[in-house]
């Protein structure tokens, strides 16, 4: 794991080393303060986050945590600071649409993953947060992926997150969210915020119970 993350630690060398350690934060502290996160996805992500923070990889004490499992209408993106254990986000995100168009899955649910160049699905894994730039899609965060194999190519890619107009919560309710490129998109009114909160230095954790990767992710496997 190493020399995994010697490239993502040069980038963030000139960052303030923030307390990266979860030891204080209670789980149920967490799930408390959520109706859709689930302790089973929450568990895995704050061992993902530990493994991390041990690598120094992890620059600031903020967690984000993608729910692909659950449907695109629910909201399951959370980001969590790690130094007080607070939900500072919870909020309704996009996943990729695939290419040929539906086979990402459908418009509800996430179902095909990659880490191919033009794939335009979602890739699974721990990411780190890098610099912000302004687009065509406005305020954006770039995205780092520790995970050989599949999510190492994001930067390349162009996986970043930002925010999106098909994103909202008229949408949501409508059970009608867009699907992006393999980007995690939110909604515009809270894309500026959330990316402050999460820029240069965090972890941001995606889910899917695809037992290929869970079975492989270095930040996973058991001590």
């Amino acid at each position: 794991m190493h020399r995994l993350l010697v490239a993502f630690a040069v980038t963030l060398v000139a960052l303030p080393l923030a307390a990266a350690d979860p030891g204080g934060v209670a789980p149920k502290d967490i799930l408390g303060q959520s109706t859709t996160l689930r302790a089973e996805v929450l568990d895995l992500a704050l061992r993902a986050y530990q493994r991390a923070a041990d690598a120094e990889a992890v620059r600031r004490a903020v967690l984000t945590i993608i729910d692909y499992e659950l449907p695109s209408y629910d909201k399951r993106l959370w980001v969590v600071d790690m130094s007080t254990g607070r939900v500072m986000h919870e909020e309704w995100v996009a996943h990729g649409m695939g290419r040929p168009r539906g086979s990402g899955g459908s418009m509800t649910h996430a179902l095909g993953f990659s880490n191919d160049h033009d794939s335009r699905k979602s890739s699974l894994g721990l990411y780190i947060t890098a610099e912000t730039y302004f687009g065509k899609h406005g305020y954006t965060v770039r995205l780092d992926g520790l995970e050989r194999g599949f999510n190492d190519n994001a930067r390349d890619r162009m996986i970043v997150l930002h925010g999106a107009d098909y994103v909202t919560s008229e949408r949501a309710e409508r059970r009608q969210v867009g699907r992006s490129w393999g980007c995690p998109t939110v909604r515009p009114e809270v894309s500026e915020s959330l990316i402050d909160a999460i820029k240069e230095g965090a972890a941001l954790w995606v889910y899917y119970p695809d037992s290929r990767w869970l079975e492989r992710s270095e930040f996973l496997e058991a001590r």
